[in-house]
């Protein structure tokens, strides 16, 4: 019997949220040192950090991108201008740069956090990833919060971050209260239903509150998705 093969593509985002666990913060050269590490491992893609978070960050990422030649370089950037100029301007010495784009789209985000409505959203994501696109020509979009996001909406904001040039769409499970068959349902609507999503990758964000990342991922995975990472940010987790 023949055995379909398909490739996983691993996207590492220790130098970014990792950085978020207690005890994980690290200084520019402590960066580079993990990152040249990274790449050794052999991820395809490594976020290198949050540019316009601060100098710091600015710094270890366009260092990050000025010297591994082999991996994707990935910046991460709100759905606004300034993030996006600013991660375009450490990614841009990078052999294979990739700005990273994400917007929450939870009601409960759009209303308490943002205050802003769904079709401002809707218009914020297009606008942002467009601009972004205009750029560089590997963007990816997260839309923050997927897994809490009413889905017809959520399949309508990829539907336009696509036409607009995204060419990685990552889905969250930002709170972490997704179980596996959830999210693999969630990654298999997308699938259907988005229009232009044969056209780029889905990755899986899972994190490990509930001790399913790797489930999780690998789940959507079977579903769907062509990339995956997870993340533990308890206290000693690993990433």
């Amino acid at each position: 019997m023949a055995t379909e093969q398909f490739h996983v593509t691993v996207f590492d985002t220790t130098l970014r949220d990792g950085e978020q666990s207690p005890g994980c913060s690290m200084n520019h050269a402590e960066k580079l040192r993990l990152a040249h590490q990274i790449d050794r491992l052999g991820a395809d893609v490594i976020e290198a950090g949050f540019p316009i978070a601060s100098d710091g960050d600015f710094e270890a990422v366009r260092a990050i991108a000025g010297v591994l030649r082999r991996p994707i370089i990935a910046g991460l950037a709100r759905a606004c201008r300034p993030d996006i100029e600013r991660a375009w301007e450490a990614l841009k010495d990078a052999a294979r740069p990739r700005i990273h784009v994400f917007l929450a789209t939870s009601d409960i985000h759009l209303q308490y956090k943002l205050r802003i409505t769904r079709a401002q959203c809707l218009a914020q994501a297009r606008e942002a990833v467009s601009f972004a696109k205009s750029l560089c020509n590997d963007v990816e979009f997260s839309p923050e919060d997927a897994t809490r996001t009413d889905p017809d909406f959520l399949c309508q904001v990829l539907e336009a971050v696509v036409e607009a040039g995204a060419t990685t769409l990552n889905i969250p499970d930002t709170v972490g209260f997704t179980v596996p068959a959830e999210f693999g349902e969630l990654i298999a609507t997308i699938r259907r239903r988005v229009k232009g999503v044969e056209n780029v990758t889905i990755s899986a964000h899972c994190h490990n509150d509930l001790g399913m990342a790797v489930l999780g991922s690998v789940v959507g995975n079977l579903c769907g998705a062509d990339r995956y990472f997870c993340q533990d940010r308890n206290p000693g987790g690993r990433f």
